[in-house]
């Protein structure tokens, strides 16, 4: 049987080529797709493809590579007082920007939004074909940029107005625009100026079946900034409305620095917290980490209006979602770890299904 050919990665054009470059030279066939042959540099999102047999080879080869990219210097000055606001001028957006703004005004940041456009000059048929659309690749390229300019525009006018009417703090906002892979744009972003969080929806308007998995999942999986996920179908209406928090915790030291985080974003008076700890086993140990866990909380938040629970199972959206609903939890907070491209491909990550599943938000922190 013929060997098929499996999408090791989606990436910019030059990172495809860099990964093609290091596969062939050892040993491992590799085919770009989504190719604009006329001008590859303006082909972004491309698909680096290989023969299924060398998937293990060469998933090893990128995570090394992916490593390597990761530690690179940072170019730019670390601006460290942003909320980073991706946006693709969805229906959801007015949603983002509600929980932004506030966001914003509690940890005393700036509002930074950031638009990631394709410029595809083609499409890729079920047989594999090239088709070419009839206008040239700058006219393509200029229609798509424009149409950004005029939505950013309107955006800007409709928060202005917002702020004046005392719908929004008066907090400072700036829009940027960049060509690419969304995920990869924002990954970039942050790993350059890291913000102080990142406010995403998990739903944008051109899901298609050509989309793979969720670009708001996948920044979840690798940002080293907070991030919060706004569900298209959540029930909030509003940051006001955030009642009551949940704390996934494993009774991991790191969790209880991003307890705090969570703490600093949402606490107030009229904010109630729930830790939980869910486990297939019914473990003597967890009770004691729990016990230790109250006093670290009576001790250091005495304030803080806390409840605990312990599930019967673990890495379970739908028991998650069950409690969330009976406990009309607002926000489910946890602490993700950062996974190589293997884990990612192989066996998605707790983040990875709630966002796919849920309609609560979530705040996820890499610690």
């Amino acid at each position: 049987m013929e060997d098929k050919l499996v999408t090791l990665a989606i990436r910019t054009f030059q990172r495809a080529q860099m990964i093609k470059t290091v596969l062939e030279e050892n040993g491992i066939e590799t085919v770009i797709h989504n190719l604009n042959l006329e001008h590859p540099e303006l082909a972004v999102g491309v698909r680096v493809r290989i023969k299924e047999s060398d998937l293990p080879s060469a998933l090893k080869i990128v995570e090394e590579m992916e490593s390597a990219w990761e530690q690179e210097p940072a170019t730019e000055s670390v601006e460290s007082q942003k909320i980073l606001i991706p946006i693709d001028f969805s229906d959801q957006v007015p949603k983002m920007i509600d929980f932004g703004f506030h966001f914003a005004d509690v940890l005393a940041c700036e509002v930074v939004f950031l638009y990631v456009y394709f410029s595809p000059a083609f499409t890729i048929s079920s047989n594999n074909d090239i088709s070419t659309y009839s206008i040239s690749d700058s006219e393509l390229l200029r229609r798509i940029t424009s149409s950004a300019k005029a939505e950013v525009e309107t955006l800007t006018s409709t928060i202005k107005a917002r702020i004046a009417k005392g719908e929004l703090p008066n907090i400072p906002f700036t829009f940027k625009m960049k060509e690419g892979v969304p995920e990869d744009q924002i990954l970039d972003y942050c790993k350059k100026h890291k913000p102080a969080l990142v406010v995403m929806g998990t739903h944008g308007k051109k899901m298609t079946k050509e989309l793979i998995g969720s670009v708001t999942a996948e920044v979840m999986e690798a940002c080293i900034s907070p991030v919060f996920a706004v569900p298209v179908l959540m029930t909030m209406q509003s940051p006001d409305d955030i009642k009551r928090v949940a704390f996934l915790t494993n009774f991991d030291q790191k969790d209880l620095i991003a307890i705090d985080r969570a703490i600093s974003l949402f606490a107030s008076e009229k904010v109630e917290m729930y830790f939980i700890h869910a486990s297939d086993k019914n473990q003597a140990w967890s009770e004691v980490m729990l016990a230790g866990i109250k006093s670290y909380f009576s001790h250091h938040y005495p304030l803080l209006n806390t409840n605990y629970e312990l599930l019967d199972a673990s890495d379970s959206p739908e028991l998650l979602n069950n409690y969330m609903v009976t406990h009309q939890i607002n926000v489910l907070a946890f602490n993700a770890r950062r996974r190589n491209l293997f884990s990612r491909l192989f066996n998605p990550s707790l983040a990875y299904k709630m966002v796919l599943h849920s309609d609560t938000p979530l705040f996820v922190t890499h610690v």
